[in-house]
């Protein structure tokens, strides 16, 4: 295995839908590839039992926890995860343009 943190676990849905993509183009030959996720989300709306794919989406989400803890425990951190930037180093240069307005409230007492 790579240095890599583990990938996040497919949900129930996305087992089902992989499981079923090629059945539902079959079912309808020349549809678009979004017009296929449409019907594989309206067969799964409709799907009496989904506990089949349930169960497995929380297998795959318990090995997916178990390979996570041991991965930081091997000294893995998200250090490298590209997911959010941080991008706050020279902006502080502007903020001084608001004080115009508060300069115009002055002591009344001297009547």
């Amino acid at each position: 295995m790579s240095g890599e943190r583990p990938k996040r676990p497919l949900s129930a849905y996305m087992l089902w839908l992989n499981e079923n993509r090629e059945q539902i183009k079959k079912d309808n030959p020349g549809s678009k590839v979004t017009d296929i996720a449409k019907r594989g989300g309206e067969l799964w709306r409709g799907l009496k039992d989904k506990s089949e794919w349930e169960q497995k989406a929380i297998k795959m989400k318990e090995d997916y926890n178990k390979a996570v803890k041991e991965y930081e425990a091997n000294g893995g951190t998200d250090s490298g995860a590209p997911k959010k930037r941080k991008k706050q180093a020279a902006k502080p240069a502007k903020k001084a343009k608001k004080k115009e307005s508060s300069e115009e409230e002055e002591e009344d007492e001297s009547e």
